[in-house]
Order: C-alpha cells, then structure tokens, then sequence
C-alpha cells in the first residue's frame, strides 16, 4: 500500500498545482505568486514522478 501511494505521490502534487491554478484563474485573482507556486508544483511533481516511478520499480 505504501508502495502505491509513493508511486502516486508525484501525482498528487501535479494535482495540487493545478487546483492552485484553478482556483486562481476562476476567482480571477492572478498573483504572480499564485502563478508560480502552481508552476513550481507542476513541474516539481512532474519530475518527482518520473524519478519516484523509476525507483519504486
């Protein structure tokens, strides 16, 4: 089970960047902050994946 959610947990990250994304543009209050946060999650949880993905296995 542990083994399951490492392998999801870049997902879930990408998945947090985008509901920042989300929320940023529907309340139409796009901060450069919010912006990058959303990026640096996406591309962090991106990368988190394919590494964790090629660990686990």
């Amino acid at each position: 089970m542990l083994k399951e959610l490492l392998k999801n947990a870049g997902l879930l990250v990408i998945l947090a960047g985008v509901i920042i994304l989300g929320v940023a543009v529907f309340t139409q209050v796009q901060t450069n902050t919010n912006l990058s946060l959303s990026l640096i999650l996406v591309v962090v949880g991106l990368l988190a994946h394919i590494v964790i993905g090629k660990v686990v296995e």
